[in-house]
């Protein structure tokens, strides 16, 4: 666990900053934006990557989510991880919401998706489970008339910590705005451990909390065995999420910090030249 001092350093530099390109040789592109070779697929109702229905797929670059072949979307929600964990790192995606929702979708998975952070290994996933053990960066659209902020948090079997209290609801609302149509938006994860992750949406940062642990509800038939309440996430999988509606991702690319978070002063650096953008 990074230490407080550093905690706090974290939360001055990253208060409502913009996050834009440093060192380009520092940036991992987790999709090539030609094959999903790098990725492992867990949908729900079918076998660990079993892609149901080319439910992902790459088409012009771009990483899609569709429904075509669902005759009704029966709650088989689906993720997409990449094959390899991380603990401290910034992500950067940018994806957008088209077309309209598989029939059978829930209400409140219109226009919803999710980079789903410190997730538990895909292939511990039982084969009906609905959601990674994980915590959510939660990614909605608008419907073109209400205020629906994205860049939420969910937290499907784990709680995280809103200024030092613990914090049991399923999610929380980031202060972002609502991005209507079918607009391209970049969101951030700054993710330091299980100490602090932080949401950044467009530029501004819209949501911080700390202490992400396993626990609460919110996710169903899972093996007991991996839902080990309390134990502390300090990394994990990341995953693209499909609930239902069509989603695309142009960009999924990573900043990995594990090199820096031993020591202090070059954490500082780089985290001051993100901020920067340099």
């Amino acid at each position: 666990m990074i230490k407080k001092k550093r905690l706090a350093l974290v939360l001055c530099i990253f208060s409502m900053c913009s996050i834009t390109t440093f060192a380009q040789r520092g940036w991992i592109n987790l999709f090539n934006g030609k094959d999903l070779k790098d990725w492992n697929i867990k949908i729900s109702k079918h076998a660990y990557n079993e892609n149901f229905g080319n439910t992902f797929y790459v088409e012009d670059g771009i990483l899609k989510v569709k429904y075509d072949a669902y005759d009704t979307f029966n709650q088989q929600y689906g993720h997409i991880f990449y094959k390899k964990p991380f603990s401290n790192y910034l992500i950067r995606v940018e994806y957008r919401f088209v077309g309209e929702q598989a029939k059978g979708g829930e209400g409140w998975a219109y226009k919803n998706s999710g980079v789903m952070l410190h997730c538990q290994d895909p292939a511990t996933m039982l084969k009906d489970q609905d959601f990674p053990i994980s915590v959510e960066g939660q990614l909605l659209g608008g419907n073109g008339k209400d205020e629906r902020p994205t860049g939420n948090v969910c937290t499907p079997g784990t709680t995280i910590e809103i200024k030092d209290k613990l914090f049991t609801p399923h999610c929380l609302n980031s202060s972002s705005k609502t991005y209507h149509g079918e607009q391209w938006v970049t969101a951030e994860f700054l993710v330091l451990g299980d100490s602090i992750i932080k949401h950044i949406i467009n530029g501004d940062t819209v949501l911080t909390y700390t202490h992400p642990k396993i626990g609460g509800g919110n996710v169903s038939n899972y093996d007991p065995a991996i839902k080990q309440d309390g134990k502390a996430l300090t990394g994990g999988y990341i995953s693209l999420q499909s609930e239902s509606h069509p989603v695309q991702f142009r960009m999924v690319k990573l900043f990995d910090l594990q090199p820096y978070v031993n020591d202090q002063k070059k954490l500082e650096k780089v985290l001051g030249k993100l901020r920067a953008g340099k």
